[in-house]
């Protein structure tokens, strides 16, 4: 590995341990954990299926849409974190991820939160976009300051997310014709 990759992981390392949370704070580390798992695929995916099937068109093709894009970045991600393989910080919180998941870049969570915030601005009511902008930061400084990933695993993983978002913003007509089709 060349020295300023070195240099530049060290300083994540130093960077990641300093925004590390004291286990100590319960309710504030409780909040924590509520945004780090607010970004689970699982819980967006379930959540969206029930937008669809109880909602009326335009919060339907929505939910659609969400879904759609959020398969496709998880693909994106999946690719990238076994390419690169970095594995996750020490740390006994979230196990579950450690067990399922092992490797931290990017993270997933963050780009997921990402990709959301871009579509929900663009084809979502205001409020609904404005929510989802306000809540992205949290999802992936909280999985940081618990110890689960690096402070470069959510910045690329924004960077991603925003990126997929994006891509599948521009793709949003096809996906509104499909819909259609199968409706």
């Amino acid at each position: 590995m060349k020295g300023w990759v070195k240099q530049l992981l060290k300083k994540d390392v130093q960077m990641t341990r300093s925004l590390l949370i004291s286990q100590d704070n319960h309710l504030f580390v409780w909040v924590l954990k509520f945004f780090a798992h607010s970004g689970d695929s699982w819980f967006w995916l379930g959540g969206l299926l029930i937008v669809w099937f109880f909602s009326e068109d335009a919060w339907r093709q929505r939910a659609f849409f969400l879904g759609v894009g959020l398969v496709f970045m998880a693909a994106a991600v999946i690719f990238l974190k076994f390419s690169i393989r970095r594995p996750r910080p020490e740390g006994e919180w979230g196990k579950i991820y450690r067990i399922t998941d092992p490797h931290s870049f990017p993270s997933g969570h963050a780009a997921r939160s990402a990709a959301l915030a871009v579509i929900g601005l663009a084809v979502g009511p205001t409020w609904f976009g404005i929510a989802l902008t306000l809540w992205a930061p949290w999802v992936g400084l909280s999985r940081v300051a618990l110890g689960i990933h690096y402070l470069s695993d959510v910045v690329v993983g924004w960077g991603v997310g925003a990126l997929m978002g994006a891509v599948a913003l521009a793709l949003y007509p096809l996906a509104s014709q499909l819909l259609t089709f199968l409706l």
